[in-house]
């Protein structure tokens, strides 16, 4: 049984972040490492070493093990770049939001939140949800061409959706879009990222001050009529929750969009299986979020000494679960590296699992959905307007995706 303080793993782990051979899959290493040492140490940037999971059943069974802890406090917390201490005092509010506590104060936290994001609130959204999708295809087939679709339509959509949701007016999206590019770069230097943490951070603050004085009908302003109920948070894990909410909310279905249009452009074949019938994109797009894993990975500490595999992580001991590796295992999917449409396997972890699966895959999937289905009804002679090879892909981010798509019809 390895152990991380036998010194029988610790010589020479792997640099992580892992470099990625085709823009459309996982680093090849991935693959490698789910063989022969599924559960192995790592180098992070910063120097320090951290656990990496590659298999999928390690991987979910410690996303449901209640000894692993997705507490940023601990001293363990795997990250990607030094925080200097004025920052990490800004980056803590965003920390003690839903994804840094564990239960029991996660689940009263949830609790508040669960019925924003019900199926049946989605779907109560989705009129409006395509007349937003709509709204910017008739801007864009108005426009001049080629286009940037990420620009056009992939950021548009689900920042419009969650502004319209939470409360926020849509007129500052450039700004707080701004700020959360500069702040999930891990290239970013430590001044900028501080400067665009606490601008963002004093937004917030300004925004939640307001809906707390004059709560209006929307999720932020029915939040708060709650809160006043319950005092589940503070002003402080509001401003969290706000963040949390606002950032998650468009960020990585903006990068589904544009990975998936993308790809599906270049394998005209695959996407006929869509154009032929709309209603396959439902199984589709789980096939799509499984491959693409825009989140690659999710970071936890561990509380006790954890057996698993033939290695036992010690308490303290940073971990990385690795979403994309896991979403790739040839023990759970067939042929994994193989975009199969219609595969319509759901025991992906691209929204994670356990009492942390991500809050909003509802609202993601409907997005997705009706992006899919409306781009390719309305311009089904859709292009890419250079080749894939010359697109800018987000390697340095901590959420996957494309920076610019110009298209053409």
């Amino acid at each position: 049984m390895n152990d991380a303080k036998s010194g029988q793993v610790t010589a020479g782990p792997p640099a992580f972040p892992m470099n990625r051979g085709c823009p459309f899959a996982p680093p090849g290493r991935y693959a490698e490492l789910r063989k022969e040492q599924p559960i192995t140490r790592v180098t992070l940037p910063t120097g320090r070493l951290a656990w990496f999971v590659t298999r999928h059943e390690y991987v979910r069974t410690l996303l449901m093990d209640p000894r692993m802890s997705s507490n940023r406090d601990h001293e363990g917390t795997p990250v990607m770049f030094p925080i200097p201490e004025r920052t990490r005092r800004v980056f803590d509010v965003f920390g003690k939001a839903l994804i840094g506590l564990d239960p029991p104060e996660h689940t009263h936290s949830r609790r508040m939140l669960a019925s924003e994001f019900t199926l049946q609130r989605v779907r109560s959204m989705r009129p409006r949800i395509q007349e937003i999708v709509d709204e910017c295809i008739d801007d864009l087939l108005a426009g001049p061409r080629p286009v940037d679709l990420v620009q056009a339509l992939s950021l548009p959509v689900p920042s419009k959706v969650i502004c319209e949701l939470l409360g926020v007016p849509y007129s500052d999206r450039e700004f707080f879009q701004g700020c959360t590019a500069v702040m999930v770069s891990r290239s970013t230097p430590p001044s900028e990222r501080h400067r665009a943490v606490e601008e963002l951070r004093q937004y917030i603050d300004e925004l939640v001050t307001a809906k707390e004085k004059t709560p209006g009908d929307d999720l932020f302003g029915r939040l708060m009529a709650r809160n006043e109920k319950t005092r589940v948070f503070t002003h402080e894990t509001l401003i969290g929750v706000a963040l949390l909410l606002l950032m998650g909310g468009y960020e990585t279905t903006a990068s589904m969009i544009s990975l998936s249009v993308t790809w599906l452009l270049e394998h005209p074949q695959q996407l006929e299986v869509i154009k032929a019938d709309p209603a396959a994109t439902n199984t589709a797009l789980e096939e799509l979020l499984r491959y693409f894993s825009v989140f690659d990975t999710m970071p936890r500490v561990a509380l006790a000494d954890i057996e698993i595999g033939d290695c036992v992580i010690r308490a303290g001991e940073g971990v990385l679960l690795g979403f994309g590796a896991a979403n790739r295992d040839d023990e759970v999917f067939e042929n994994p590296d193989v975009m199969d449409l219609r595969r319509g396997d759901r025991n992906h972890v691209a929204f994670g699992y356990g009492v942390h699966q991500c809050l909003g895959h509802n609202l993601a999937r409907a997005e997705l959905e009706i992006v899919l289905n409306t781009l390719f009804a309305r311009i089904p002679d859709l292009r890419l307007a250079a080749p894939v090879s010359e697109l800018s892909f987000k390697k340095d981010a901590g959420i996957y995706g494309i920076n610019e798509i110009p298209v053409s019809w």
